[in-house]
């Protein structure tokens, strides 16, 4: 439940946020005719984002053959990995100057009365992060076996709670200091997204698609089994293995590796 908390607060915040500054800018510029082009893009957004969940869960995923479920849950979890941490890395990039770039786009499509322009914008604010969470919601039900029900709870927690936070904001401060929280959520994303790298790697060799190697390189499950209380939470968020093969290890680590080197050198870039 905490996973799907974090996801959702963050991906929420991000689409909220984005809306909230468009809103926000449309009333300074006195434009505010326009707020109901913007509501429709966001519906809009969450109308595609709950088709793709669809295709997800009830289309793709209820597949008869073993064998093509089996890699398309590998596939999932692959693609996933690499869509999220790439988008963590973008929005480090842009979460410093994207208040000025929503403007400056708003002042040309108000300018020109560009109202597909305005819809399209809200569209693929609310669409992006839509998509980012239906790719974890299923990524963590495919590795981690996120029940329904602790999604939807942590998941609806996670989307009033970042919505009453971005009220707040937009309601009581002129600057939006986006840069430091999508450093350290993003950083909790690249940990989730390394688990579900780690899952992958696994399904693979269940798969017999890569080899073993060395079956378990230590086995701590009698101190801390993935399969306990607190094993299965930090399994869930971070995709935590007590007895990991030696291929699952190596390809967290250098994962991990590799994602915290490029997150402390896009967020320590001028």
């Amino acid at each position: 439940m905490l996973a799907s908390f974090l996801i959702t607060f963050r991906e929420g915040l991000e689409a909220f946020l984005i809306v909230g500054i468009i809103l926000s800018y449309l009333s300074k510029l006195q434009a505010t005719k326009y707020n109901k082009y913007i509501y429709f893009g966001v519906m809009l957004g969450i109308i595609v984002s709950l088709a793709i969940a669809y295709i997800f869960q009830v289309v793709l995923l209820g597949i008869d053959d073993t064998n093509i479920k089996h890699y398309l849950m590998i596939g999932i979890l692959l693609f996933a990995t690499a869509v999220l941490s790439y988008m963590v890395v973008w929005m480090a990039k842009q979460s410093k100057d994207i208040k000025g770039e929503i403007e400056e786009n708003l002042n040309t499509l108000v300018s020109a009365g560009n109202v597909f322009g305005m819809v399209f914008l809200a569209f693929l604010a609310v669409l992006r992060e839509g998509f980012e969470t239906v790719l974890f919601f299923s990524s963590l039900n495919l590795s981690q076996n996120v029940t329904m029900q602790d999604g939807a709870i942590g998941g609806g927690l996670g989307l009033v709670i970042s919505l009453l936070l971005v009220y707040s904001i937009m309601k009581g401060a002129k600057n939006i200091p986006l840069k430091e929280f999508f450093k350290w959520t993003g950083l909790l994303i690249l940990i989730i997204a390394g688990g579900l790298f780690g899952s992958a790697v696994s399904m693979m060799q269940a798969s017999e698609l890569i080899p073993i190697y060395v079956p378990i390189v230590y086995d701590i499950s009698s101190v801390l089994d993935d399969r306990a209380l607190f094993g299965t939470f930090l399994r869930a968020l971070f995709g935590y293995n007590s007895s990991p093969t030696l291929l699952h290890l190596l390809s967290w680590a250098i994962y991990m590796l590799g994602a915290v080197y490029f997150w402390r050198k896009t967020y320590s870039a001028k």
